[in-house]
């Protein structure tokens, strides 16, 4: 097994360091596919910087460096190409501002057996540099091929949308060039840019990162249920389903219950689930 649990659980990543401005969050929005039409005065908020705003989901972007960290500790010797991103949370502790510098620590929770897998946790946490909470990422690394190594195998997966038809649906097209786009927000794993990398992972193309699917139906969401205030989102969670290629349109399924909306994410040419169990917990209006 490429991971040492004695040496990885409990283990603290490195603390990182982060910026970012205007320009970066909205080439992170346009690596989700935001500024269709580019003259709507809703998709400029997104993608011009005279009234700009920040999609909570933008809270992925800094976590690539603790990602790298985790890579880095001893103990971990990850095949990249057997690496699939298994499920991600983040808690929103104050709105994200257009421009910052934050510091964000992490330690390594749990490593669970799934079987044909194994799932490493961390929890990140992210500060201003006066100490303020921004906001706070768990994600879960699925190592494919390293399971059955005896250890837990972690809670039954919450979430479930109820058994009716959506209250909401949007579709949402990508880019061929999707994928080649989102990479420079920071994830440059080859696995979503070289086809032979993807085929050392049984993919027979590269395929979009999961984070982009996942702030592409975090936008939906927030676009159609939220009225576009992206700071009435206070926590998202989602468990990475299935692959999604770049060039597909994602199909984004929504049910409003309260102050939870469940949704989850499919590619409509191949009917295939991306995005499962996922929910947006929202706060009341101003």
């Amino acid at each position: 097994m490429p991971i040492d649990i004695e040496k990885v659980l409990g283990a603290e990543i490195p603390p990182v360091d982060a910026r970012w401005n205007a320009d970066k969050v909205i080439l992170y929005h346009l690596g989700l596919g935001a500024g269709v039409p580019a003259t709507d005065p809703a998709e400029l908020q997104y993608t011009y910087e005279g009234d700009l705003k920040v999609l909570p989901s933008f809270a992925v972007i800094p976590l690539m460096g603790t990602i790298i960290g985790l890579f880095g500790l001893d103990g971990v010797n990850i095949n990249l190409a057997m690496l699939l991103h298994g499920e991600q949370e983040i808690e929103l502790h104050a709105p994200i501002p257009v421009k910052a510098e934050i510091t964000t620590t992490a330690t390594v929770t749990d490593i669970l057996d799934k079987g044909k897998g194994a799932v490493v946790i961390v929890e990140a946490r992210s500060a201003t540099r006066d100490g303020e909470p921004l906001f706070t990422n768990r994600f879960s690394a699925y190592i494919r091929g390293e399971g059955g190594f005896g250890g837990p195998s972690g809670p039954p997966v919450g979430n479930q949308p109820p058994d009716r038809a959506p209250d909401h649906e949007v579709q949402c097209p990508t880019l061929e060039q999707q994928a080649l786009l989102y990479r420079l927000c920071g994830d440059k794993n080859p696995l979503h840019a070289d086809p032979s990398f993807a085929a050392k992972g049984g993919f027979d193309r590269p395929i979009l990162h999961g984070l982009c699917s996942y702030g592409m139906a975090c936008k939906a969401v927030v676009d159609t249920v939220l009225g576009g205030d992206v700071t009435r989102v206070a926590g998202y969670a989602a468990r990475f389903a299935g692959v999604f290629f770049p060039g597909e349109t994602m199909v984004v399924s929504m049910w409003v219950q309260g102050d939870r909306i469940l949704l989850g994410a499919r590619s409509k040419e191949r009917d295939a689930p991306v995005l499962s169990n996922a929910v947006i917990t929202v706060k009341e209006s101003a």
